[in-house]
């Protein structure tokens, strides 16, 4: 893939072109964003429980299972068999949505759970991407 080395604006102010001093740089996303290759996935959200911090229906998941969870942590776990994205509470046994209209889930210790790794990132679409599952 090649970037123009420059910054983008979010608001619309004039900017020079893009092509002046054009520069084509090799640039991989595996390599910008995937620490460990080996131990990452991908993954597809659905719901609505963490759209306060970024991740909506479509949005899609980069997952670390080597980084050390901790509290506080966006994790994908499975819980009863059912994979969910939420922030992770150790301390007090417990998966958080970052949307107040669910509730806190407690783990309780009758329940089959398991974290599966680490959310380091999520992308969010603009346009329908290809169909990966």
């Amino acid at each position: 893939m090649n970037v123009l080395p420059i910054t983008v604006s979010a608001g619309v102010f004039g900017f020079p072109s893009p092509a002046a001093d054009y520069t084509q740089l090799k640039l991989s996303l595996d390599e910008l964003f995937i620490q460990h290759p080996s131990s990452t996935w991908l993954a597809v959200a659905e719901g609505e429980s963490m759209k306060g911090i970024g991740i909506f229906p479509g949005s899609i998941l980069v997952i670390d299972r080597r980084i050390s969870r901790k509290t506080g942590d966006v994790v994908v776990a499975n819980l009863n068999g059912e994979f969910v994205v939420k922030i992770v509470d150790l301390e007090k046994r417990l998966l958080l949505s970052d949307n107040d209209d669910f509730p806190p889930v407690a783990i309780n210790e009758w329940d089959v759970f398991s974290i599966e790794g680490v959310v380091i990132g999520s992308y969010k679409p603009f346009k329908p991407l290809r169909q990966m599952i």
